[in-house]
């Protein structure tokens, strides 16, 4: 691997570290799982100006180092399923050259959420499904945001 690619990389998974303790930072707004996804935003990047092997890989990284410095063997489950479902829609959806960055984002940010879900369901039982439609909101309302300032990212910053 080139030194050039590592050390964009590198700088990926420390920008979503970054990302993810600011995120962590700011008050909830009272329903559990609801965040921007700010960290997506170095996912997505990576995923377009990278490739996906590299995006998964920072992606990895930032769960397993963020629950490790900031959380608990509960979140890095929740972390986790989010992150694998959310990353396997983008890369899929990225490969379709009809949808453009907001899509990919919406589709990440939506599926993380359905993949917390999916995990709190399999950990809680089925009162937490009453979340769902609020989370697919607000992970589309995130995906859009995280989406349109990754695209003008993906634009201006040349590697």
């Amino acid at each position: 691997m080139k030194t050039k690619k590592i050390t964009v990389m590198a700088m990926c998974i420390a920008l979503a570290m970054i990302l993810s303790y600011v995120e962590s930072q700011i008050p909830s707004p009272g329903i559990p799982g609801v965040k921007l996804g700010l960290a997506n935003l170095a996912v997505i990047f990576a995923l377009y100006k990278l490739g996906w092997k590299e995006a998964a890989g920072i992606s990895l990284l930032r769960v397993l180092l963020v629950s490790l410095l900031f959380g608990h063997v509960a979140s890095l489950m929740y972390s986790a399923a989010g992150a694998a479902l959310s990353l396997l829609g983008m890369i899929l959806l990225r490969r379709i050259p009809q949808f453009g960055c907001v899509a990919v984002s919406v589709t990440g940010g939506v599926l993380h959420n359905i993949g917390q879900i999916l995990m709190a369901w399999a950990l809680m039982g089925s009162n937490v499904i009453y979340y769902l439609p609020v989370l697919l909101f607000s992970g589309t309302v995130a995906g859009v945001v995280i989406g349109i300032v990754a695209a003008l990212l993906i634009k201006r910053i040349k590697i």
